[in-house]
């Protein structure tokens, strides 16, 4: 039995500060408008749903109690649909659909939804706290440092300078403002409403897409003064990569992955429940991965799941015509793009989350649906689409279309 995609819905990313317009909308309505939408777009009964999953990685306060579940309560699903969150930190919403997948494949469900949920303007990212960096014996023991001083040491180690990375974060606002001038996410876009129905968004409104070099090389690095000072994170870095004679800063708020909040949703679901409906399948999930990586780098998992991925499927890089990465930092992109050997024209063509903006729990979702709207406004077949994670981890997906 093989899992396909029907459809692939997203809300715009709305900058995660108490000014950002859906500060105002809770985590369980955003994730509930997105549960409607695959609803309503699909015309299912949502007693075929055999399971929402949503990926959320902050799930304390009000994202908390199993969102999922509740979101299934609120949207008004059918009563015997249960729902499950989950946390693969950043890879949480393609973790979910991955998941699904591999209900679907072993003939478990017929439908499910997966995607992911996380307003970062109301329930603050480590919010959740947790050992790894909490409990100091954990933390020694790990090798642990903020994602950033990891970002930093994949610049220092494979030789990406200040330059590089900001050349790197113009191009993804170039790309993003292209791909929204020229509508290549209105098939996915659900706009977000407030509680008398009035669309509060309609757009993704972290983008800056007059960032210049000059302006981008204003900014100080934001993860120095953890390096260098209290607590001196670089010290920890350096213990694990002595062949570093120090951590060269280049990250910033502009080369960095935004904060904001954001759902996502996808209706997963075998070729005969589609039959059911009339639906065609948008696309096939060809292969589905996880795996580990070297903790305190964090960041270069991506590269090792791909090979994993194209293993598993039988394919080589060849096979793969769009590949999509979660622009965590901009050298965990330009570190994959060399390790891969990938032509920048190939990946992230839309630009992303550096431009966009970065709902932990929800970005796996969206980045697999701005995957499948490129392969259908391009007529092209297949697609890797992959995250980093953190505490060294990397989750990938390959996709073919229909």
């Amino acid at each position: 039995m093989e899992a396909y995609i029907y459809d692939a819905v997203r809300t715009p990313r709305g900058r995660g500060k108490a000014d950002g317009s859906l500060h105002e909308i809770t985590p369980i309505q955003l994730a509930t408008q997105m549960l409607e939408a695959v609803r309503d777009r699909s015309g299912i009964d949502t007693a075929d749903v055999d399971d929402v999953i949503l990926g959320c990685v902050s799930p304390v306060g009000e994202q908390g109690a199993d969102i999922a579940r509740v979101a299934v309560l609120n949207a008004d699903y059918a009563q015997t649909v249960p729902g499950v969150q989950i946390n693969r930190f950043c890879a949480s919403g393609l973790e979910a659909v991955n998941m699904a997948a591999g209900k679907v494949v072993s003939g478990e469900a017929g439908f499910v939804v997966a995607g992911g949920v996380e307003a970062m303007s109301r329930v603050p990212m480590a919010s959740d706290g947790g050992a790894w960096a909490m409990d100091p014996a954990v933390a020694y023991k790990t090798y642990f440092a903020p994602q950033g001083i990891g970002a930093d040491v994949i610049a220092t180690k494979f030789g990406f300078s200040r330059d590089d990375v900001d050349a790197y974060a113009v191009e993804s606002q170039k790309r993003a403002k292209t791909a929204w001038d020229e509508g290549r996410f209105a098939r996915s876009i659900v706009p977000v409403k407030d509680i008398i129905g009035r669309v509060v968004l309609d757009h993704d409104e972290h983008m800056r897409p007059d960032a210049t070099m000059q302006s981008l090389a204003a900014l100080k690095p934001s993860f120095a003064l953890l390096g260098e000072e209290m607590p001196g994170f670089d010290a920890v870095a350096l213990l694990r990569y002595p062949e570093l004679e120090k951590v060269n800063h280049v990250h910033h708020a502009g080369n960095s992955s935004g904060i904001v909040d954001g759902a996502a949703a996808v209706l997963v679901g075998s070729k005969a429940m589609g039959e059911k409906y009339g639906l065609k399948p948008r696309a096939r999930i060809r292969a589905a991965a996880s795996i580990g990586s070297e903790p305190l780098i964090m960041l270069t998992g991506p590269e090792f799941v791909a090979d994993k991925l194209l293993t598993r499927a039988g394919m080589s890089k060849a096979d793969i015509d769009l590949w999509e990465l979660n622009e965590a930092f901009a050298a965990v992109v330009l570190r994959y793009m060399q390790a891969m050997d990938l032509d920048h024209g190939l990946i992230n063509v839309n630009g992303g989350a550096i431009a966009m903006g970065h709902p932990l729990g929800a970005t796996g979702a969206m980045v697999l649906g701005t995957a499948l709207d490129e392969l259908e406004r391009t007529g092209k077949g297949t697609a890797l689409v992959n995250l980093c994670v953190g505490a060294g981890m990397g989750t990938g997906t390959i996709i073919e279309r229909i």
